[in-house]
């Protein structure tokens, strides 16, 4: 290979990423034999939010902390989709082992106002199968569990809007 055609092979590799850089993520069903954990949660604000308050609605929860670059990278189209969401959907954000203090604080530097739960020992992410930050688990509007997002999500997007609405549509 001549030093031009090595020049335009490392140019368009150092291009690529440009190109092509987007979030990480892999979604699965959830297993079908696996019941759907019961919600029984309290936000910062003390709102309770429980299965049976969220009927009829699709959910998102969505499990992070602020140590997690792509939890932060990823809040900020959560806090859109809160804000446009209508009755048929509830976002509520899950932070895992973190104090209220220190949560509370980032919520205020970032300007974030979703309803934030607080899971100090991992307990809510375990019931959930969660190992992997950012983790979402959308609920339908049945109160069954119907999938689970590992990674970051650009949640205003075309793919996860398609994902929603077929959350709500979900059979009762």
């Amino acid at each position: 290979m001549n030093r031009r055609h090595l020049l335009q092979a490392l140019a368009a590799t150092l291009a690529a990423p440009a190109l092509t850089a987007q979030a990480q993520f892999s979604r699965q069903l959830w297993p079908q034999a696996q019941a759907t954990p019961v919600i029984d949660l309290q936000d910062l604000q003390g709102q309770r939010w429980s299965t049976a308050a969220l009927g009829g609605k699709a959910v998102l929860l969505n499990f992070w902390a602020t140590w997690c670059a792509p939890c932060k990278e990823e809040l900020p189209s959560l806090q859109t989709l809160h804000e446009m969401s209508g009755a048929q959907l509830q976002v509520l954000a899950i932070n895992v082992r973190e104090t209220a203090s220190h949560v509370r604080r980032y919520l205020q530097a970032t300007g974030l106002s979703l309803p934030v739960v607080l899971d100090g020992q991992g307990d809510l992410a375990r019931r959930w199968g969660v190992t992997v930050y950012p983790t979402t688990v959308l609920i339908a509007a049945d109160g069954r569990a119907r999938g689970r997002v590992r990674g970051e999500v650009d949640w205003t997007g075309r793919e996860p809007a398609q994902w929603l609405a077929s959350l709500a549509a979900a059979p009762r």
